[in-house]
């Protein structure tokens, strides 16, 4: 189902459905901390990779349920059982190295010397003029591949530099909005409730 025209300029890609267009004015690109806040759009990110942003979007409530909301204490127990429901689950995307990936990386998380908070955002660039086009929007970046580097030296699975980056547009290291849509830093101020 096509969302309606309510005449704001957007960015191209999230005109398709109410509930994409929902996340990218309310959610994409805005500041998201919180250790297991940030593990959730990791998991995700990590799960999107070879398909469409919305079928993650439209099975995210059930991610949720079935990781114990992304709770990296709670995700970290998980054992055999668990990865054996999880591959049961049509709610999600049963893809056994992703939910292993996901695991593992909760215990990672876990166990780390700092938060995963302090750890990612430690890599967020200074703030940038927003792209004019699609095009000027980068896979990657040097921040991103540094990103992923460590993340892999920490122990991190299913993190390579792209999901990195898609990481940092997503939880608003980086603004990514095109510099015509009308997402902008008064948005925030907005007081719509985010029940994503």
């Amino acid at each position: 189902m096509t969302a309606p025209d309510d005449g704001k300029i957007r960015c191209p890609w999230p005109l398709e459905t109410q509930l994409y267009r929902d996340y990218h004015d309310f959610e994409w690109g805005k500041e998201l901390h919180g250790d297991d806040a940030l593990f959730e759009r990791m998991c995700l990110e990590a799960f999107q990779s070879g398909l469409a942003w919305i079928t993650i979007l439209r099975k995210r409530p059930t991610f949720r349920t079935a990781f114990a909301g992304f709770s990296i204490e709670k995700v970290a127990e998980f054992g055999d059982a668990d990865v054996a429901r999880l591959l049961a689950d049509p709610g999600i995307v049963r893809n056994r190295l992703k939910i292993e990936a996901a695991i593992s990386n909760a215990r990672v998380a876990r166990d780390l010397d700092i938060g995963l908070d302090t750890l990612l955002w430690s890599f967020a660039p200074p703030p940038r003029p927003r792209p004019k086009t699609g095009a000027d929007v980068p896979a990657t970046t040097p921040e991103s591949v540094a990103l992923a580097k460590e993340l892999k030296r920490r122990g991190f699975r299913f993190v390579g530099p792209t999901t990195a980056y898609a990481l940092m547009q997503a939880t608003g290291m980086v603004d990514d909005h095109l510099a015509d849509c009308w997402v902008g830093s008064e948005h925030a101020d907005t007081g719509r409730p985010v029940t994503f």
